[in-house]
């Protein structure tokens, strides 16, 4: 399958730090967002999702996106020529990375890019977006409000997953009560504002165990004081339990 810019896939390879952020940008071919260690925030103007070290967000070609960075983050992520994308998902997604993925997508970076010239290459190309194509989708994704006082609650939610501040007190910063708030979420997410709070916290969670942290240690970083609480709420969401998901991380050895 030759490509019209004279390569199939291009890769990039940065480490970044901890409140760092790529501004709204868009690129032509599609995008594997993805981080062997540390954790990503992807948002578009109406979604966002993170993105830990056993995860990626599929970007189909001139998605405008912008990408936050919380603690070391060590990015190896791959661009797709819009002639290979096609055969992927025409939606931003999210992709659990299994080890077979991560080793390819490692050896692709270590390569630079893949030539369509080449057999070799055109062969990794090709396995590559099987293996893209196949991969299990997981839902971290949250719909963002577009209203501005909802837009407003949500991005406190999302930077406070730990506060146990009650809905009706957090409203009055809004700038509308809790009754409008309570109308607008489902109307422009197509959650309730509690199951999107909760929600919320539920990804939080997955980041943090991501990262090797205790079931006790997400429950409480993400804003749950009872643990049991926590692993029935994550048990419902992700259809396992904290304690094995957590167990299921795969190694983030970064190269």
């Amino acid at each position: 399958m030759p490509t019209t810019n004279g390569f199939d896939v291009r890769s990039l390879a940065l480490t970044l730090r901890t409140g760092g952020r790529l501004g709204e940008h868009r690129h032509p071919w599609g995008q594997l967002v993805y981080a062997c260690s540390g954790v990503m925030r992807v948002s578009t103007s109406a979604e966002t999702w993170l993105t830990p070290a056993t995860k990626a967000i599929w970007l189909p070609p001139d998605v405008v996106h912008r990408i936050e960075i919380f603690g070391e983050v060590a990015m190896r992520t791959v661009y797709i020529a819009p002639e290979r994308a096609a055969a992927l998902s025409a939606a931003p997604t999210t992709l659990e990375i299994a080890p077979l993925l991560r080793e390819l997508i490692l050896h692709i970076v270590s390569i630079g890019m893949l030539a369509p010239g080449r057999p070799d290459h055109d062969h990794l190309a090709a396995v590559l977006v099987d293996l893209l194509a196949t991969a299990r989708r997981e839902d971290l994704r949250l719909p963002m409000p577009a209203d501005p006082r909802a837009r407003a609650l949500a991005v406190h939610l999302l930077s406070a997953t730990a506060e146990t501040e009650g809905l009706n007190r957090l409203a009055q910063t809004s700038g509308a009560s809790l009754r409008t708030l309570q109308r607008l979420f489902p109307r422009e997410t197509g959650l309730t504002l509690e199951a999107w709070r909760r929600k919320a916290r539920l990804i939080h969670s997955v980041a943090c165990l991501a990262s090797g942290a205790s079931v006790t240690t997400a429950a409480l970083d993400s804003g749950y004081q009872n643990v049991g609480a926590f692993i029935d709420a994550f048990s419902q969401q992700f259809g396992v339990t904290p304690g094995r998901y957590g167990a299921g991380r795969y190694g983030t050895t970064v190269r």
